[in-house]
């Protein structure tokens, strides 16, 4: 078992490295956050994968509703790598992971055999002209000083975020929605051959939040009541997720609420579908849309309405639970 919690590694790294001068910072961090983001993957058992703003936290505070119901995992953290292992020995280790920017994009770059070789592997999918907008939303008024830094660290368009419209950070090119189409086709590409992967889409979720969630559980081994899913599901809603941030109910860094009197800097806003075309003109919308059917692929489903199926493999429904393997 892992002696010092990530979470607790992770805040060391940043206080041990935060006297250094920007020019020195960020290749430290750069080094070292790496580092500590290959030995996770590498002894993880599933790997969550997705982009800001796809609904990754929202996934996690319904799992981890489960865990709670099912073992008594504790709510107020919700987990992001070791913490149910940490909780319960025979519970999986899990990575949750944009996999591309900064530090992150390590497990992308390293040698595949060792970071995903026996593992289930989640990508979670959503329309990328609807990820634009909140991604902006997220990196002008959300995203902490440290992770900016690692990011611009490989950005050859700087942006100033306090000035940049929406409108110029949808049409950039490192971040916006060319870098998006780019995201999900990479890591298309790069699950294509493994064998356990999962790809869940957003809007799957949003419209059959119960067959979704137990589409994914039964893909990960674990076996959960239809009441614990059902339960899971309403603590997720997004007027209880609302309620939560609002009272600070999380002890997450990434779930605190930063501005109450600005909505478009909570972390749970609107998850509206298509909520982008509220953003822009008719005419910009139209090049949006467009550079999607062009450029995505077609997996996703989001080219003319197309509907996508779920990517399980058949002898994942009736595997066992985790710990049913983890204990034989």
């Amino acid at each position: 078992m892992t002696l010092i919690a990530d979470r607790v590694k992770h805040a060391a790294l940043l206080v041990t490295t935060a006297w250094l001068p920007k020019a020195l910072r960020v290749p430290v961090r750069f080094r070292l956050f790496s580092m500590f983001q290959l030995a996770k993957a590498r002894r993880a058992d599933i790997l969550i994968i997705g982009h800001p703003k796809t609904g990754g936290t929202w996934l996690r505070v319904m799992l981890a509703r489960l865990y709670h119901l099912k073992y008594g995992m504790p709510m107020r953290r919700i987990f992001k790598t070791d913490e149910l292992h940490r909780y319960q020995s025979d519970l999986p280790r899990y990575l949750n992971t944009n996999g591309h920017y900064s530090y992150e994009g390590v497990i992308k770059t390293a040698e595949k055999a060792s970071v995903f070789q026996g593992k289930k592997l989640v990508l979670i999918a959503r329309h990328p002209c609807d990820v634009a907008v909140s991604w902006f939303l997220q990196y002008t008024k959300r995203t902490k000083a440290f992770k900016r830094e690692l990011i611009e660290r490989d950005i050859k368009q700087p942006i100033d975020r306090e000035q940049i419209s929406m409108w110029e950070f949808v049409m950039h090119p490192e971040y916006g929605l060319p870098a998006l189409i780019d995201f999900f086709n990479g890591w298309e590409k790069e699950l294509e051959n493994h064998e356990e992967k999962l790809i869940l889409r957003y809007e799957d979720l949003r419209a059959h939040p119960f067959d979704t969630l137990k589409r994914l559980t039964e893909f990960l081994g674990e076996q959960f009541t239809d009441a614990q899913i059902e339960d899971a599901v309403t603590y997720g809603s997004m007027d209880n997720m609302r309620k939560l941030e609002s009272s600070n109910y999380f002890a997450n860094a990434s779930l605190r609420l930063r501005n109450p009197d600005d909505p478009d800097a909570f972390k749970v806003r609107r998850g509206k579908v298509k909520g982008y075309r509220d953003y822009f003109s008719p005419e910009q919308v139209a090049l949006m849309e467009a550079s999607v059917q062009s450029r995505l692929s077609p997996t996703f489903g989001y080219q003319d309405n197309q509907s996508a199926p779920f990517v399980i493999p058949e002898q994942q429904n009736n595997s066992n639970s985790f710990t049913d393997r983890a204990n034989a």
